[in-house]
């Protein structure tokens, strides 16, 4: 590349990285919303939610676009085609945070409008802000190219998987001893499970940048460890 070409793509790249990073703020916004919402069942920060998810959806796909422009007349190589790739993952997690958290901003809205009277008092605050924190976590892993808070994140993500299964046996269990709290309950259920879901797409991005800063694809080193001890 001639040293103007260099120069181009390389504030190319710094407009898509800044473009992740706006991207993951206007989720963690969206997701923080829908919680608002949920707890205080305030309409306006439910429908800002909601809407939000537009704006998300368009972001990924100018990222996506933007990406492709690059590497076709680039053809970036090693480091920086590692980024590219990286941050085709990253915006499709991102992406579907906002899902999961326009699920949430919904089902608060239909749990409100119902009235609260027969909702199960259920503990979703902790597994909520986990999320957000492992979410926080990766973003800030990408931001300044460091992979070193994958192990927290996975911890995190532990935490939110036992979280998620111990309020579903709570749930389970008022579904059964007063059936007039079933659809709030599954309401409810439907809500923490996007909030399982969030923290998923968030450790996916933590892995996402473990191989944009080393290359490794740590995606699948669980699973086979089992598989390779079952043998």
């Amino acid at each position: 590349m001639t040293e103007h070409t260099l120069k181009q793509f390389d504030i190319e790249l710094d407009e898509i990285r800044r473009g992740v990073l706006q991207m993951g703020g206007m989720v963690e916004a969206q997701f923080t919303k829908a919680l608002e919402g949920l707890r205080s069942g305030d309409m306006a920060s439910i429908e800002t939610a909601i809407e939000a998810d537009k704006s998300v959806n368009l972001e990924q796909l100018r990222l996506d676009d933007a990406c492709t422009h690059v590497i076709a007349r680039h053809q970036p190589t090693a480091r920086d085609l590692r980024l590219l790739l990286t941050v085709i993952k990253a915006v499709s997690d991102l992406e579907r945070v906002g899902d999961e958290a326009k699920k949430i901003a919904k089902a608060a809205r239909r749990l409100h409008a119902n009235g609260a009277s027969s909702t199960p008092k259920v503990g979703l605050s902790h597994t909520a802000q986990l999320a957000l924190e492992m979410l926080r976590s990766a973003l800030d892993g990408f931001a300044r190219n460091d992979a070193g808070g994958i192990d927290e994140i996975k911890r995190k993500d532990g935490e939110v998987d036992s979280d998620f299964k111990g309020i579903t046996r709570q749930l389970i269990t008022y579904m059964v001893e007063d059936p007039r709290t079933i659809t709030s309950s599954l309401e409810l259920l439907f809500i923490a499970k996007a909030i399982e879901r969030i923290g998923d797409h968030a450790l996916n991005i933590a892995e996402h940048v473990v191989y944009m800063v080393s290359g490794e694809d740590v995606r699948f080193a669980k699973a086979q460890s089992t598989a390779d001890e079952r043998r």
